[in-house]
Formats: structure tokens, sequence, C-alpha cells
């Protein structure tokens, strides 16, 4: 039923709420650009939202609870085999170590509030429009670049796809990302195929 519903035409021409999202400045130029120029590409269909204050914190939030996470996962290969860990790692199961039940139970309280203030865009909106990274993906396979801006959308557990809509100045992609509400992931990827094939005419 999922993909039936995917590959549906939208009964109607889907609306866009275009989200900076608190790390918008973290951005690099080719990205304002990009997204300014999609903007206007697609004219009426996106209207430019501003989430409520308690999005800003989520970066901290998802960092207290990755790294509570993961040192709870690697609390045997740490104890057995710390030597053979990187630094980074290290650091981060360390960092998680220190993390309180309290702080960790408060910020995993926040995520259905903050569904719900989602809940209201999406009474309005088909997707969410937001960029996928601050910028074009790095050079080599050392690292993947930088997810901050996933980070809201995987804390709130929506669902979240990219389109790899841009080239960045040195001639790597970067992307358009799409969100949908909790569970309607079907609508999500109808939606994107849209964006997918407006975009190619």
């Amino acid at each position: 039923a999922l993909l039936d519903v995917a590959r549906e035409n939208p009964p109607l021409e889907p609306r866009l709420a275009f989200v900076k999202s608190p790390v918008w400045d973290r951005a690099e130029a080719d990205v304002h650009n990009a997204f300014a120029e999609l903007a206007d590409l697609l004219g009426e269909t996106v209207q430019e939202e501003e989430l409520p204050t308690p999005f800003d914190n989520i970066v901290d939030w998802h960092r207290l609870i990755n790294g509570a996470d993961l040192a709870l996962n690697l609390a045997s290969e740490y104890a057995e085999a710390r030597d053979r860990l990187s630094a980074d790692l290290t650091e981060r199961i360390e960092a998680g170590f220190t993390v309180r039940a309290l702080d960790y139970n408060r910020a995993r309280d926040w995520i259905p509030l903050l569904n719900d203030g989602l809940d209201v865009l999406f009474e309005h909106y088909d997707a969410i429009l937001t960029p996928a990274t601050p910028g074009e993906a790095p050079e080599g396979l050392e690292s993947t670049g930088d997810p901050v801006f996933s980070t809201i959308w995987t804390f709130c557990g929506v669902p979240a796809i990219t389109l790899p809509l841009f080239e960045g100045s040195h001639g790597l992609p970067f992307g358009a990302q799409l969100i949908g509400r909790r569970g309607d992931d079907a609508r999500l990827l109808r939606t994107a195929n849209w964006l997918a094939d407006r975009l190619s005419e």
C-alpha cells in the first residue's frame, strides 16, 4: 500500500513549508543561494515558516541522548578494548557516561510535544522543505559530512527523504530534504516524486 500511494499523483498540488531551522547559519553560501532559487522556482507552492522556540534545543538534546545510548551500547567494548577504539569514539563514550538520567528523560519527554508542534504545520502543508546538509558532500571517504540538518528530524522520529538537486562550487552534490508527518511515509514519498518531476520539466 505504501508503494501504491507513493506512485500516485497527488490529488492537489502539494504545499511545502520552507523551514530554515535553527542551524541555518551553519549553511554555506551555496546552500543559501540554491534554496533562494528553488523557492523562486516553486513560487506559491512554497511558503517560509519558522519552528517554535523549543526546536532550538534539539541539537543539544539529541547529543545528550545519543551520547548516553552510545555509552550504554559500547560499555563492554570500552571496558575490554579501550585502546583499540578511536580517540573520538572514546571521548564520546566517556561523555555519555556523565549524562544524568533526569536530563536524558527530560530530553526524551520533548519528542511528543515537538511532534505536536509539527502536526500544526502539517495541517497546512504536505511536507517541510529544508537543506539536507550545510554544504556540498566532502571529498574522499573519511567523512559523510555534517548531519546537523538531519538532527531535528531524527530526534522527532519523522520520515525524511533527500533529493540530490544541487551541485556545489567544487562540483559535488548537496540535497534538498523533504520531511513528512510522523507515520506518513507514503505521502512523503508521493510528494518527493512530485517535486522531482516538477523540477525536471
